[in-house]
């Protein structure tokens, strides 16, 4: 199906909002070219993401935009407020190979599902152009399978996130009741495409799944439950990342349990839960990762 197809009555996302994104913005806030905000080597993404600790990072291309939307996003100032740049196909794939020419690990398409029709117009166009790095799709997990199925042969890893499994949390943070059960099948439909992780001599992830889930404060019961459908439905079968990062930003202290930092206590009990349902595949941050430090700085689009 060509681009125009699917961007003239846009179903790309669970939202389905069937716009016309040749004449107005999606959901998302995507149109009909893509929206960069920000390219830059990235050195803090996992470490099968961003090579050894020696290597330059991610080559993380950061879209304007996105199809959830949570209240507490770090990267609010893009998601929300859609800051960027649009490219064309042909430009996007330049991004592409100059990312793997400044040395980039891995290409890491960071919130990248409103614009899957760009992005494999923009891969097909860079591949002619020798490149080959892992094509890592990083996003909100909020996805539709068809969407998933576009994107086999194109897309090497994904690193979806996993938010929530309470309809009550994602309804209230990110406008999305149905989130577990739509992210659930769309995992699911990820693993099936890629298969187990596969990773090269220098430990960077080139097949497999990576799922993340950043523990939020008043929900650790919610990452248990979270927990134990992963290892029940995929085992070791799948990389994990429990993430702590977790900082109070944008609309967070609106609400009474975002409002705080994560504890100690809740973080080490997810990661203690964790080691008790077997995974052995599973990455862990250090408390001080929870900090406006890491926050890229959106001033500067790095394009």
């Amino acid at each position: 199906m060509q681009a125009r197809d699917l961007l003239s009555n846009c179903q790309l996302c669970p939202r389905s909002c069937g716009v016309n994104r040749y004449e107005r913005s999606g959901a998302c806030g995507g149109g009909a070219l893509a929206r960069v905000a920000k390219v830059s080597l990235h050195p803090w993404e996992e470490p099968a993401i961003a090579g050894p600790e020696t290597g330059k990072g991610a080559g993380t291309v950061f879209f304007s935009g996105c199809n959830l939307r949570c209240v507490f996003c770090q990267n609010y100032e893009i998601s929300h407020y859609e800051k960027g740049r649009e490219v064309t196909s042909e430009e996007l794939g330049e991004i592409f190979l100059h990312q793997q020419a400044q040395g980039a690990a891995t290409l890491d398409l960071v919130t990248p599902t409103h614009y899957v029709p760009q992005i494999i117009q923009a891969l097909a166009y860079a591949k002619e152009r020798g490149f080959s790095l892992p094509v890592v799709y990083n996003s909100s997990g909020y996805e539709s399978v068809s969407t998933i199925e576009l994107l086999a042969g194109t897309v090497d890893v994904y690193l979806p996130d996993l938010k929530y499994y309470a309809s009550e949390l994602s309804g209230a943070y990110s406008k999305a009741q149905d989130y577990f059960p739509v992210a659930a099948k769309a995992i699911k439909a990820m693993v099936q495409q890629v298969g187990r992780p596969v990773l090269d001599a220098q430990g960077i992830m080139t097949r497999g799944v990576l799922v993340r889930h950043m523990v939020l404060p008043g929900a650790r019961h919610d990452s248990m439950k979270l927990l134990g459908w992963l290892w029940q439905t995929f085992g070791n079968d799948i990389y994990l990342s429990l993430m702590s990062q977790y900082t109070p930003m944008y609309k967070a202290g609106e609400y009474k349990n975002l409002k705080r930092r994560l504890t100690t206590f809740e973080y080490q009990s997810v990661t203690d839960y964790a080691s008790e349902l077997g995974f052995t595949q599973c990455f862990i941050q250090q408390r001080s990762s929870a900090t406006k430090a890491y926050v890229p700085d959106w001033q500067d689009d790095g394009l």
